[in-house]
C-alpha cells in the first residue's frame, strides 16, 4: 500500500525563503564600493591612525571628585610602519574602485 501525497509548501515557509533572499541582497548591497567622498573621509582617519598612535585624555570635576579618562590606540599600519599617503591611497582605492579625489591632508 502506497500513499501518493503532493507536499505543497507552506505561505510561512516561502515568506522565510523571500526574507533570506531579501537579507542576502541587502548584504551583496553593504559590500559594493561607495562614493570616492566618502571613501576620502573614511580614508583620511585611518591614515592619520597610521601616522602615529591617537587617543584622548579627559579630567572632570565635580561633586564626586576628580575623574579622569584615558584612551590610547596604535593600529597594525603604524606598528608595520606604512606611509600613511600610501594607506590613504590603498584605502580609497579598495572602498571606492577609484583613486583618490583629493590629497591627503594631516
Amino acid at each position: 500500500m502506497s500513499i501518493d501525497r503532493v507536499v505543497k509548501p507552506r505561505h510561512g515557509t516561502a515568506r522565510l525563503i523571500g526574507c533570506a533572499a531579501l537579507a542576502g541582497f541587502t548584504l551583496l548591497a553593504a559590500c559594493g564600493p561607495v562614493s570616492p567622498q566618502l571613501a576620502a573621509r573614511q580614508c583620511e582617519e585611518r591614515a592619520r591612525q597610521a601616522d602615529g598612535p591617537f587617543g584622548e585624555v579627559g579630567v572632570g570635576f565635580g561633586t564626586g571628585g576628580a575623574k579622569s579618562h584615558i584612551e590610547l590606540g596604535v593600529t597594525s599600519d603604524f606598528i608595520r610602519g606604512r606611509d600613511p599617503y600610501e594607506v590613504y591611497d590603498s584605502c580609497v582605492r579598495e572602498k571606492s574602485g577609484q583613486g583618490p579625489i583629493r590629497p591627503l591632508v594631516l
